[in-house]
């Protein structure tokens, strides 16, 4: 019975020296950030500077983009001064056929998207960049761009915007 005590004393001690010596990390959103530096962020708005415009872009873009900060990372959006600071403007927004069906019409259209990003942090000017992201998605030219452009657009915004997010604060 003693040694049973004796055991279990030594299994409690090894398991709390265990846990004691090993700190796990795990950010579950992939941001990594350290909060006791870097407290705010700076969002401006994406003005469409691209050619061809589809009005509703730039408020999908601007809403999703201050939204992947807002839903994965503790930052505080401010106005202006933050410790991060994002800007830039969508630059292109196009189409173009991909393929061409055995009767020679056009089977599918690209569209695709590109926004140029001025990343600014403010506390490590080492981290600060100029750069083009882009997406793009196809439909069969037998939809029409009306019926699809939401969604499609939708769909590119997300894609840009996780890699904006990567970019800047996920630093992978």
């Amino acid at each position: 019975m003693d040694s049973h005590k004796h055991l279990f004393t030594a299994s409690v001690f090894l398991a709390a020296l265990l846990l004691a010596a090993c700190t796990v990390s795990y950010k579950f959103n992939g941001a990594s950030i350290n909060y006791n530096e870097t407290k705010t962020i700076t969002i401006s708005d994406f003005p469409i500077r691209a050619n061809y415009v589809w009005g509703p872009m730039q408020a999908i873009f601007n809403n999703e983009l201050k939204d992947i900060f807002a839903n994965h990372t503790k930052l505080i959006q401010v106005k202006r001064n933050g410790d991060l600071k994002l800007e830039g403007e969508i630059t292109q927004y196009n189409q173009r056929n991909k393929s061409v069906s055995s009767e020679g019409y056009s089977a599918q259209t690209e569209l695709s998207m590109t926004v140029n990003v001025r990343f600014t942090n403010n506390k490590n000017h080492k981290e600060d960049f100029e750069k083009q992201f882009t997406a793009s998605t196809t439909y069969e030219t037998t939809q029409s761009l009306n019926s699809v452009q939401e969604e499609l657009v939708t769909e590119m915004v997300k894609n840009i915007t996780d890699q904006i997010f990567n970019a800047t604060v996920a630093n992978w």
